[in-house]
């Protein structure tokens, strides 16, 4: 979600489930033989004025709408921010049946929304379907659904990096950790310093920022084949990544009292009580616009990796979807494919809200190809762009992942207070995940 994570927790459930809607295609899966696709919706312009409603998290959101207003007289753009409560929001305007035509959903919400019969699928416009070129693959074949039709365009992406205090690394002789092992051994060499030092925390409440990590180490959670969704979230990289933390957790060489984009989290590295931050694109504003002080403190290099291998996970990451009952197609898909795509536009998100653009052209922006000067003027960017690039396109959300989440948080936080294991946290998200497609009467098993 568009952490934009950090910015839009969110309060609320998404809509109902509908007993016995049968399953869509989600991600970059095939689409199920049982669901089928409806036709897409006619594309052709309205005739008039337009005014479409779109609603976002994203801050300074009101001020790109502005720009488009300005030079489009006959296509306006309300927007509303619904960041106290994004898909709360979302689903009591659906079953009210007074959606706007245009909404901020994250990629993991995508194929649970889409079982709710959330979006209209726009493949008729040409810009629509022409627009797949625009942007980052994996992030298309997030929206597309493998390719069934366009049912949102990608906006923001959450390629991850680590986020050094190079003067806490400095001060006690570490070297920047290319590997989890260095990690681990940077925590403890930092611990055994000072015991109040820690090399950052864990936050048991954020599951979109725990299933990065595991997305990072190729711990795939779901595929589709045969009529069925195969439930791996159970696996044995899956497992690798809880007992690594678990072990760093159980040592006290990381915190687990701290909420991620919370006040202590950053009063913990105010007080240089915290060393470093496993984090994605879109945090690097974060620490500038909150921790003005330590401007030119902080580093941002790889993430650190499993054994030699490069990959890299996302956390976070938006599109925007074109709404159930949307009656102005072509309209939205013109204000949709500029908002996404424009260099304008894209800048200007970037600088007021600190999204990492999903569109191909983003990496070509001025301001994403320089230096960032509460960086010490490093071209943080280009970490981002080779995370990016290192991103398993093949990994899939499944249809329930909300309700997944819940259960690997709550049981994350019983972990963290010596209730359980990471490892029990996994083996939850598993049961759930099979328990909640069974509920919906998705056809699911576990294993490949």
């Amino acid at each position: 979600m568009s952490n934009t994570v950090m910015r839009i927790r969110v309060a609320g459930a998404v809509v109902a489930a509908v007993a016995g809607f049968a399953a869509l295609s989600a991600c970059s899966s095939p689409e199920p033989s049982s669901g089928g696709t409806a036709a897409a919706a006619p594309c052709e312009p309205s005739k008039g004025k337009v005014t479409l409603q779109y609603w976002n998290t994203v801050p300074g959101m009101d001020q790109v709408v502005a720009l488009w207003n300005k030079n489009n007289p006959n296509i306006q753009v309300e927007m509303k921010n619904i960041s106290n409560d994004q898909y709360g929001t979302i689903g009591n305007a659906l079953k009210a049946g007074s959606a706007p035509e245009l909404a901020q959903v994250g990629y993991d919400e995508l194929p649970f929304l889409r079982t709710q019969d959330a979006f209209v699928d726009v493949s008729a416009c040409a810009d629509a379907t022409a627009a797949k070129s625009k942007f980052v693959p994996w992030t298309w074949s997030q929206t597309s659904f493998g390719d069934t039709g366009v049912f949102a365009l990608p906006q923001d992406t959450g390629p991850m990096a680590l986020f050094v205090r190079t003067d806490i690394f400095d001060k006690h002789h570490l070297d920047i950790p290319k590997t989890w092992d260095e990690y681990a051994a940077d925590a403890q060499k930092l611990h055994d310093a000072d015991p109040n030092l820690s090399i950052t925390f864990f936050d048991p409440n954020n599951a979109e920022w725990f299933n990065g990590l595991l997305w990072q180490n190729s711990a795939k959670m779901y595929n589709y084949s045969g009529d069925n969704w195969h439930v791996t979230v159970e696996s044995d990289q899956s497992k690798q990544v809880a007992e690594y933390w678990q072990k760093l957790i159980d040592a006290k060489l990381v915190r687990t009292d701290l909420a991620n984009g919370s006040t202590p989290m950053y009063a913990a590295y105010q007080k240089n009580q915290v060393a470093s931050y496993v984090g994605a694109a879109w945090g690097y504003s974060m620490f500038r616009d909150n921790l003005p002080d330590q401007k030119g403190k902080w580093s941002i290099v790889p993430m650190p990796t499993w054994g030699t291998s490069a990959a890299s996970g996302d956390w976070g990451g938006s599109t925007v979807a074109f709404m159930k009952g949307n009656k102005h197609l072509y309209e939205s898909v013109k204000f949709n494919t500029w908002l996404n795509s424009d260099p304008e536009a894209l800048a200007l998100e970037n600088k007021l809200g600190g999204l990492y653009p999903a569109a191909l052209a983003g990496s070509s922006l001025p301001a994403l190809s320089a230096g960032v000067e509460y960086y010490n003027n490093e071209k943080i960017f280009d970490v981002f762009a080779d995370s990016s690039k290192n991103i398993d396109t093949s990994f899939t959300w499944g249809p329930t992942q909300k309700t997944v989440n819940l259960a690997l948080q709550d049981a994350m936080a019983k972990a963290a207070a010596g209730d359980g294991t990471l490892a029990d946290a996994i083996s939850a998200a598993q049961a759930t995940a099979l328990k909640s497609m069974k509920d919906q009467a998705i056809p699911a098993v576990a294993g490949n």
